[in-house]
Order: C-alpha cells, then structure tokens, then sequence
C-alpha cells in the first residue's frame, strides 16, 4: 500500500503566481485591444438647405441720391405806379394763367395827373409850334447875316429837348412756376462718366421722385440738365430732371429721394442676394455640386436691386446656390434640397420692371418738355402759384401793365 505526501506549502505559492501571472496577461490583452480599437466613424449630419438656380437677366444701373424740388421760375411782380391797393384779384396760392387779373391801383390821382399833363402837353405843343415857327424864321434871317448865329443855334436846340422819367417799387406778388418742374439732386464724381457717356449719347435717362422714407413713387421724369462745374468740397456734380408735375404732387422746395437710371445690364448673371455671403474669401457663395455637396465659390459683385445681385465673374446662368441654411455649411457638407425650395432667380427684378416703365414713359417725352426750361417766362405756365410778397398799399394789374 502507497503513501500519498501533502502538498508543500512551496507549491501553493507556485500556483499562485501562475494564476496572477495569468491574470496579468489577461488584463494586458483587454487594455490592448481597447487601446487600439478605432472608434466608429461619425458621418456628419446631412444640412438641409435652400437653393436657387442661377439665372441671366436685366438688371437696371440705379443710383439713389437725394433730391429737391426746384421750380422752373419764381417771379416776382413789380408795379410801376405808386397808390393804394383797390383791388385783388387772386388768393394767396390759387393758380394763375397769363393775362389774369391780379390788381388794381387807385386811379384817380393818376387821372388828375393825366389832366394836368395833357394840359401842360398842350401847352408844350403850343410852344412847340411857337418854338418851330421862330426856327423857320431865324433860319431865314441866318442865311441872310441878319441875325447873330448863336441866337440861331439856341433856337434849334430848343426845338430838340425831350425827357424820360421812370420808376420802380417791391413786389406786390411772387408767382412760382408749378408745372412742369424740376427735381435738382448731386451724384458722386465716380459716377458722374458713365452719366456722362449716356447722356452725351442721346439717351434719355428716367428719373424717379420718391417720398422722403421712399416708401411711395410721387412722378417720373428724365434727365435733362448737368452742371458743368464740380462742387470741391464733396466731390459731387449737380443735374436736374424736369417733370410734367400735371397733379402737382412735387411741392416747391420739397426733398425727395430720386433714382437715376443710368443704364440696364442685359444678359446680365443673376442671383438672389441672400445667396452672396462675405468673410474672409472675400466674397462668396456656396456653390451646390453634382454629389449633392457644397463648395465655397469665391464671386465678383456687380449692381443690386436689393432682391437679386449681379454677379460680373464666378459663375454661369444654370448653376445652383444656397439661399438659406449657409450657417451650418463648410467645404464639402453634404446637403439635402428642402421640400418646394428649388427656385429659380427672376431675370428681371420688380425693380427692374418698374424701371423700364419709368424709361418707356420717359421715352414718349416730347422735346419740349426737356427744353431748358429756365427761359420759360413764369407768365406762360400753364399753372402757377401766387402769393402775396407784402401787405404795402401797392398793387398793379396784369392785364393793362399798370
């Protein structure tokens, strides 16, 4: 029979070590693994945007100053006589018409003065005849040496004397020209060439009169005038634009915003302006790939109407931009087109076509309307304002020159 021998307490601590040996191991391998485990690829959301397709249009060439309404002709009436005022004929701001009516001058001192001065021309043509009688006689006695020369020589001047008298005294009315008007505003002196080139070319450039918050269209007009001087200390130049003005509605001295059209691109590229983004490119617009990806288009802005913006190098009509959701998007974003967003850009603004309405009106101006109307005599208008210019005992009537 065999004996079985206990085991040592050297081979307990043997085991033991294996087993935490192994244990490490175990633990190594999980911290490894860990370790070196790539974590699952994150694709980034897809943004969901609006976009709009590039398109080609007309796109006006406007410039937006500030104007004042300038009357052709402010006249003031003088009276050529002295006296009390009689008579008025008019109200203070009715419109008047040449040959009216406007004052009476008390006329009987005046016809007493005519008495007296048709006697004294009686008397004066009495002495005349006297006076040529005379000259016919010492003309006779001269040619014979029978009379000094010198009493011949007086006799003939006092047969020539004559006098003029005249006199002048305020206004007793002021009349302003209401219709046609002029709109008188200043552009800035880079803008003043291409004015000029359209101008000096026979076009007749539309001009616009708007209320001063430019909310509301008051009259459309043309261009007609541009001062030959610039002003040096603002660098602008001054025009005027005449406006048949037959409602009356631009008020003598009245400001007004005014938009000059100085020309309209054709064919022009366009883009709705919330597409055009600014930062550090420059300018720019995120550009809608093929794969449904975005890209940063750096671009080159021209004119804008506010709505739409001409864009002169970067892009071509049929493309696509954002519109809306540019905030969340980076180079290379993947997009998703939102639901009836899809939209083309107009190819002609509102703008645009209340421009062109504006020029072909301006077109059928006839050529006297954009005469220079500063030779316009304020008598002729076909309406005008009268106003009183003091209450002094003066007057005159418009319809005998008195």
């Amino acid at each position: 029979m065999s004996e079985t021998s206990a085991p040592t307490p050297q081979s307990h601590r043997i085991r033991n070590l294996v087993l935490v040996v192994i244990a490490i191991a175990i633990i190594a391998l999980i911290v490894l693994h860990l370790a070196h485990r790539k974590p699952p690829a994150r694709t980034p959301p897809v943004q969901v945007v609006t976009v709009a397709t590039v398109a080609s249009g007309q796109m006006p060439v406007v410039l937006k100053e500030l104007g004042t309404v300038t009357p052709v002709a402010t006249v003031t009436v003088l009276p050529q006589l002295s006296g009390y005022l009689t008579d008025v004929g008019y109200h203070e701001g009715q419109d008047v018409a040449k040959g009216q009516f406007l004052a009476q001058i008390d006329q009987r001192q005046y016809e007493i003065s005519k008495q007296q001065a048709q006697a004294q021309l009686a008397k004066d043509q009495a002495s005349l005849d006297q006076a040529r009688s005379d000259l016919a006689r010492f003309t006779d006695l001269a040619q014979r040496k029978s009379i000094a020369e010198q009493t011949y020589e007086d006799q003939k001047f006092l047969v020539q004397q004559d006098a003029v008298t005249a006199s002048s005294s305020t206004g007793i009315v002021v009349i302003t020209q209401m219709k046609p008007t002029t709109v008188q505003f200043t552009v800035p002196q880079n803008a003043l060439s291409d004015i000029l080139q359209r101008f000096g070319g026979g076009a007749k450039l539309a001009v616009s009169a708007y209320t001063s918050d430019g909310d509301k269209l008051i009259a459309n007009g043309t261009l007609y005038a541009i001062s030959n001087q610039m002003a040096t200390s603002t660098g602008t130049v001054t025009l005027r634009a005449t406006f048949a003005n037959d409602d009356e509605a631009l008020f003598p001295n009245e400001f007004v915003n005014v938009k000059l059209v100085v020309n309209t691109l054709t064919n022009a590229v366009l883009v709705p302006t919330a597409a055009v983004q600014t930062g550090a490119p420059g300018d720019y617009v995120y550009l809608v790939n093929p794969d449904q990806t975005v890209s940063v288009h750096k671009v080159t802005l021209g004119p804008s109407d506010g709505k739409n913006t001409v864009i002169t190098a970067g892009l071509s009509a049929g493309q696509h931009v954002v519109t809306d959701g540019v905030d969340r998007l980076s180079e290379g974003a993947k997009i998703r087109v939102a639901a009836h967003a899809a939209s083309a850009a107009s190819g002609a603004s509102p703008a645009a076509a209340d421009t062109a309405a504006s020029a072909g009106s301006a077109s059928d101006t006839t050529a006297s309307s954009v005469d220079a109307p500063a030779a316009t005599p304020a008598s002729t208008a076909s309406g005008a304002k009268a106003r009183h210019a003091h209450h002094a005992s003066q007057s005159q009537s418009a319809s005998d020159g008195a």
